[in-house]
């Protein structure tokens, strides 16, 4: 008996050091994407347009490193605060964590080399070697072109620099073990000829990140047979918005919609008469950027539309895409 119960600590201490072991090695060898490259991004007019136009109105970088204003629908930016962060993602929202945007105007990277700001967007690492939580999504940013990302440091080395420090994000357990296993080497696209738009589409909408947003998630993962397919909830203040099916199912997708509606969808926002409407308590609001998206090209929209429209159909009934706070959900 002696020998066995003997026996039984050996194992269970062996276990406790293997399991010791490999949180120590996570938290502490993990991330292991590199070294920052040795980067000078030679700043160019054009390469800071394309930037501008790909943070703002396609990858949408200032969406998160900006003040929303949720009182509005869609959330419009705050005058003044482009790049500044501060926007905090925490428990309430379902996040294993609270993550706060970082300060991305000079004053928050100034001093980063643009080799370290390349790794932190297509890799998730940032300067100091910490991984960031995907909420960013580092892991569709790390499929970008070289040369757009080049684009988007050249931009961003332009932003007035705003005086703002945001608090450090704190990840919960396990989950600040887990974070470390996230950030993987960039993977970078090549980009597509102008003539092949499909091709193009699914370039820009694979930087964008849109899958994130528009793919139910179980257990922390996509679920990859209902990709594009809609139906993932996010909670808000006045209630639980669902995002819609993009694949093109006649029923409950992108089937019957033309791409001249599509592109229209977004561009109404861009309207100069359009003023977003305030929103009370109960109604109907969204976390999709409208009008930041509004600002993308027409033939960018009009490829994304092609891209969508190669996927296979998938019909997913999702509740009704706003659902009040106390309110009952219906599918449809």
């Amino acid at each position: 008996m002696k020998k066995a119960l003997k026996l039984i600590g050996w194992v269970l201490g062996l276990v406790v050091l293997v399991v010791v072991a490999g949180m120590t090695y996570v938290k502490f060898a993990l991330p292991n994407v590199g070294q920052a490259p040795e980067l000078k991004v030679e700043s160019t007019p054009a390469r800071i347009e394309r930037g501008a136009y790909l943070a703002n109105h396609v990858v949408v970088c200032m969406d998160c490193h900006s003040t929303r204003n949720y009182e509005l629908f869609s959330a419009p930016l705050v005058a003044g605060t482009l790049g500044k962060g501060g926007e905090v993602f925490d428990q309430r929202a379902g996040f294993p964590g609270t993550f706060t945007s970082k300060n991305i105007t000079p004053f928050g990277i100034g001093s980063w080399t643009d080799g370290e700001i390349y790794r932190a967007i297509t890799t998730g690492v940032s300067r100091d070697g910490h991984a960031f939580f995907p909420v960013m999504p580092y892991p569709y940013y790390g499929q970008m072109n070289d040369e757009d990302v080049k684009s988007i440091i050249a931009y961003l080395r332009t932003l007035p620099a705003i005086e703002n420090k945001p608090a450090d994000s704190q990840a919960d357990f396990p989950f600040n073990f887990i974070i470390n296993t996230i950030p993987k080497a960039a993977n970078p696209l090549p980009m597509p000829a102008a003539t092949d738009e499909v091709g193009r589409g699914k370039y820009l909408i694979t930087i964008a990140g849109c899958v994130e947003c528009h793919t139910p998630f179980e257990n922390g993962q996509l679920i990859l047979d209902k990709m594009y397919a809609g139906g993932r909830n996010f909670e808000l203040p006045t209630g639980t918005v669902y995002s819609p099916n993009l694949t093109p199912d006649s029923e409950t997708g992108l089937g019957r919609m033309t791409k001249e509606a599509f592109i229209a969808r977004f561009k109404a926002y861009a309207d100069s008469s359009y003023q977003p409407q305030k929103i009370g308590p109960g109604e109907f609001q969204t976390i999709m950027p409208w009008m930041m998206y509004a600002g993308m090209k027409e033939e960018d929209l009009g490829a994304i539309y092609t891209f969508l429209k190669t996927l296979e159909p998938v019909k997913n009934l999702i509740p009704e895409r706003f659902v009040p706070v106390g309110t009952s959900v219906a599918l449809r």
